[in-house]
């Protein structure tokens, strides 16, 4: 039986870079952060390299937990954005309660959105991001009289 979402595994070139985004930007919480320079055979099996080492930060989301790796062996290739309508997973998506504030707060940061928040007639407001790896992040505020529901309460850090 599926009981739900664990976590969300990203795979990145640069930890501190990530960190300072979802830790410090956005205020996910940290559970752990640790360096594994040596694997055993079952977390090699597991991903299919051998030899594999790597930096890794596990953040909790809410009811999710993400967890970034950074690869120090192999040594992956970095990913170039893409938009929204390729294959694969699309983006990571938080709820905020004030879609306004954090759109300000978050740019007057430096981050790259692709719009202003847009409302959409679902009873949602909407805006994509980019990360410091190009993945899109979307920021989403449903509002009190929306037929889509909330998923769980986020408690930022800030």
């Amino acid at each position: 039986m599926i009981n739900g979402v664990h976590h969300v595994s990203i795979a990145v070139s640069d930890l501190d870079a990530m960190l300072g985004f979802y830790r410090d930007l956005i205020g996910l919480s940290v559970r752990n952060i640790a360096s594994v320079e040596r694997t055993g055979p079952e977390f090699q099996a597991v991903v299919g390299m051998a030899d594999a080492a790597f930096r890794g930060a596990w953040l909790r989301a809410g009811n999710v937990e993400i967890e970034f790796f950074q690869y120090t062996h192999p040594v992956g290739r970095p990913v170039e954005p893409r938009p929204a309508c390729d294959a694969g997973i699309r983006h990571l998506c938080f709820d905020v309660t004030d879609i306004q504030a954090e759109h300000a707060r978050l740019r007057a940061a430096g981050v790259v959105f692709l719009s202003e928040p847009q409302y959409l007639n679902a009873g949602v407001w909407s805006v994509y991001a980019r990360d410091p790896e190009g993945n899109i992040v979307e920021l989403q505020e449903i509002l009190p009289d929306s037929a889509m529901e909330r998923i769980s309460t986020f408690k930022p850090l800030h």
